[in-house]
């Protein structure tokens, strides 16, 4: 078996989701767990239908709670290190649709100085972090969560709150600890050492505000669940609750890496690309189509393979009929590959525009989402 590497820095390898949740401890979001879910939200989301939102932990416990009437809230967040794409939205808006479902508060955190700390050989400053966090936010807003009752904060802006806190969880957590969890060395920064303390904070911040044990649910791209591995112990001698999770796949690169990434400029599609560059991109995108047009048509493709059916698979076709058509087309050879980028192409551009409107309409508003000490 090929090896793969999952950290909360780097993605490497094809990754084997089912080895994943053993070397992790998750667990899968089996049927049963899907019909408790649905019972409350009347439907099931297409990422959870598709097994893109894939394992967990502790949701039996959380959906138990909420069954008593102890609504639980959610706690997202995004260390920005460039320009937000397409992949770093998915865990936002499910975070959205399980805000709307539940009627939950939200908490997003958005660490300015995490990337600074871990990146420090790329010579960006504080303030040049502090920049991508506040468009970030922008992007984040643009979404859809309701203002009244999502809280945005940088570290930076909001470390009086977020410090005292983290203070106590720092005391529990030793830097062996740190090294086996993260991989790292002597020559790193106490700064990301430290960091883990902070991420932790809002998975118990709720409890300590209203002075009693509020549950959390944390949806996340799965290469951050060893922060919360760390921190879970913490939590609970603290005397809060241990934070649920829910999980999710990642949207591959276009040219077929097993994750989007902010640095591999011509595989990933930006928030802010033109339609030019879109274009652009997604006809370079890895197909699982034959070589030839005719070979295509004769033998039909391998959609698993194909980036393109797999845009349509994480963002860009949520009915489920529709796509296996997609899918369906690709096998048999009835859709070749220029028009199959090309529709794609479109959708994406249409995605972009809508949700950059959204976003330059918040610009005005932005304050009304964000929490600064």
């Amino acid at each position: 078996m090929a090896e793969f590497k999952v950290t909360p820095w780097k993605v490497e390898g094809k990754i084997d989701y089912e080895v994943l949740e053993k070397q992790f401890g998750i667990k899968p979001l089996n049927q049963e767990l899907q019909r408790r879910l649905e019972k409350h939200t009347g439907e099931l989301h297409y990422l959870i239908r598709r097994n893109i939102v894939f394992a967990h932990r502790e949701l039996p416990w959380l959906i138990d709670e909420y069954e008593k009437g102890n609504k639980f809230y959610l706690y997202t967040g995004l260390a920005p290190s460039g320009q937000m794409h397409l992949g770093h939205l998915l865990p936002f808006m499910f975070t959205q649709w399980l805000q709307e479902k539940f009627d939950c508060e939200v908490l997003i955190q958005i660490p300015d100085e995490e990337k600074f700390w871990a990146r420090q050989n790329l010579g960006m400053s504080l303030d040049d972090y502090h920049k991508l966090a506040e468009d970030a936010a922008l992007n984040i807003a643009a979404v859809g969560f309701n203002p009244k009752k999502t809280r945005i904060f940088m570290d930076t802006d909001y470390a009086k709150t977020l410090y005292k806190q983290a203070v106590k969880v720092a005391g529990h957590i030793t830097f062996s600890t740190i090294k086996d969890a993260f991989g790292v060395g002597n020559e790193t920064n106490i700064g990301w050492i430290f960091y883990t303390s902070m991420q932790a904070v809002p998975a118990f911040l709720k409890s300590v505000e209203e002075g009693k044990n509020v549950p959390c649910l944390i949806p996340l791209g799965v290469d951050q669940d060893v922060h919360f591995r760390v921190a879970r112990d913490v939590i609970g001698k603290l005397g809060y609750y241990k934070p649920a999770i829910l999980h999710n796949t990642f949207l591959p690169s276009l040219n077929g890496d097993v994750k989007m990434s902010a640095s591999e400029k011509l595989g990933s599609i930006y928030l802010n690309d033109t339609p030019e560059a879109v274009t652009k991109k997604v006809n370079r995108a890895l197909t699982g189509q034959q070589a030839t047009a005719e070979l295509q048509k004769k033998y039909g493709g391998d959609p698993e393979r194909c980036m393109v059916c797999q845009y349509y698979r994480f963002l860009f076709e949520p009915d489920d009929k529709k796509l296996e058509r997609i899918f369906d087309a690709e096998r048999k050879g009835t859709i070749l590959a220029g028009e199959h980028k090309a529709d794609l192409a479109k959708r994406i551009i249409a995605f972009l525009a809508e949700h950059n409107r959204k976003k330059e309409e918040l610009k005005g508003r932005i304050d009304s989402f964000m929490a600064r000490d």
